[in-house]
């Protein structure tokens, strides 16, 4: 926990290995191909998909951005996230990418973003094709 949110350290890291499309609402996700860890190497002007290496579940009546870790930003490191919504329950996936013009070494384990909860009313509860079910 830091002082305005809960610290996400990362798990697994990707490359993408073919396209991937958005047509008419029907997803076709690119397939990956998951980089060896502890120490994953970000090369300059590329995008990786990073797990993070808990599940996370956000209770309905709340919502949660996803916000990169100063650190990375300071190093030309970018954590590219979306919203999560009230009721999700899953492995949270970000984009990284270094707009650098070196190399960027990142251990696994590391915090790369900080999750902000706040209050939300007369939310409902995600129901999306990601949601992954309690065990």
């Amino acid at each position: 926990m830091q002082p305005s949110g809960i610290d996400l350290p990362l798990d697994e890291l990707y490359i993408q290995k073919s396209p991937g499309s958005l047509i008419d609402n029907e997803k076709k996700l690119p397939e990956l191909e998951k980089l060896e860890p502890p120490i994953y190497i970000l090369k300059p002007k590329t995008a990786y998909l990073a797990t993070i290496d808990r599940k996370i579940k956000i209770p309905k009546g709340y919502s949660m951005l996803y916000l990169p870790r100063s650190t990375l930003l300071r190093s030309f490191i970018s954590v590219h996230t979306a919203v999560g919504d009230p009721g999700f329950y899953g492995t949270l996936q970000f984009m990284l990418y270094n707009y650098g013009e070196f190399e960027y070494h990142l251990k696994q384990g590391e915090r790369i973003a900080q999750g902000v909860v706040f209050e939300v009313s007369g939310s409902g509860e995600y129901k999306g094709s990601y949601q992954e079910t309690e065990s």
